[in-house]
């Protein structure tokens, strides 16, 4: 089959665009965390006062016999002084999501394009595939964070790895755009590859949340540990560990049966292409280790004394072995799945 070359062009501008719209995007996200830092600090200060026993505020004598003061005897709490909402981090924010949206639109169209150019699905290669899944990981940050302004912050953790994987495979695994290879010519390539991309995506995002969660937790430890709140650059400007860790466990609850069915499908295709369901493939048994590692997450949320930073750092190590599947995998190991495009 012939390529539209010209099309396949007008592609590779717009995931060009896409990559300086991400880019415009994340830096006025980071302008809006940064001017509203006023706000969410005084709100931190609060949740920091409340989150200390009166009985840290007590001065010593004219108390109990534990030394303590009595309640009355409490001096008053400080409030904070009223603050001025930031008028420039609203407005910035909003920027930000709409160039984030801008920067999506543009790389859904770019491989649309090259789909449409080719005449297939366009994840045959290491290059679509990254592609398609800064495609989800975006789109799930946007449906997020539009509902939502409090959730607009993740962009600046969410964009700043979507960047680097575009750029990377922009300059590292570009693959012109043609027909896939003789095995990926296969219905099996919009069912099994699609809720690979589409796991991926998502579970990068949980990854982002999860890793968050543990800077938002040490810096509530120190607070605790200080006895009030503490000034921090980034982990001050976070919403409590608790919201940080609702977010990746709902964004894994949702991904982990895509992955799954992913994994059930690509075994089915294995079935069909190979004449077996399961051989132990280097890119089988990686995503199995990935699978494996993200039900030990959830089984970890589930049962005591696992929560909380436990699950957190498994969370990450799924992350890893992915990235180890993706770039490892597809680039050194060799296999039945090296569909790379190198």
């Amino acid at each position: 089959m012939s390529v539209n070359e010209s099309l396949a062009a007008v592609s590779d501008h717009l995931f060009s665009g896409s990559i300086i719209a991400y880019s415009l995007g994340l830096f006025a996200l980071c302008g809006d965390y940064a001017f509203g830092k006023s706000e969410r600090r005084e709100r931190a200060k609060l949740a920091a006062r409340e989150r200390t026993p009166e009985r840290e505020l007590a001065t010593v004598g004219g108390g109990d016999a534990s030394g303590a003061a009595p309640i009355d005897a409490l001096p008053p709490v400080e409030h904070a002084e009223p603050v001025t909402p930031s008028v420039w981090g609203p407005r910035l924010g909003l920027v930000g999501v709409v160039l984030a949206a801008l920067g999506f639109a543009l790389q859904v169209a770019a491989l649309a394009g090259r789909g449409i150019a080719t005449g297939r699905l366009p994840w045959g290669n290491m290059f679509e595939f990254a592609s398609a899944i800064c495609i989800v990981a975006v789109g799930t940050y946007l449906v997020m964070a539009v509902p939502k302004r409090s959730r607009r912050f993740l962009g600046v953790f969410v964009l700043p790895p979507v960047i680097f994987i575009l750029v990377l495979i922009g300059l590292r695994f570009y693959a012109k755009a043609g027909p896939v290879v003789a095995p990926l010519r296969s219905y099996w390539l919009g069912i099994h590859v699609t809720a690979a991309t589409i796991a991926s995506g998502i579970l990068l995002v949980s990854a982002v949340c999860s890793a968050l969660y543990l800077v938002k937790r040490r810096h509530e430890a120190r607070e605790a540990a200080e006895g009030g709140y503490v000034a921090s650059r980034i982990a001050g400007n976070l919403p409590s560990s608790a919201s940080l860790d609702r977010l990746a466990a709902r964004t894994m609850t949702f991904a982990f049966p895509i992955w799954t069915f992913a994994i059930i499908t690509g075994a089915i295709w294995a079935e069909s292409a190979w004449g077996r369901y399961w051989g132990w493939d280097p890119k089988e048994t990686w995503a199995f280790i990935s699978w494996v590692v993200y039900a030990v997450y959830l089984h970890a949320r589930a049962t005591a004394g696992w929560k909380g930073n436990r699950a957190a750092y498994i969370n990450l190590l799924g992350a890893g072995t992915m990235a180890f599947n993706f770039i490892v995998v597809n680039t050194v190991v060799s296999g039945l799945h090296s569909y790379s495009g190198l």
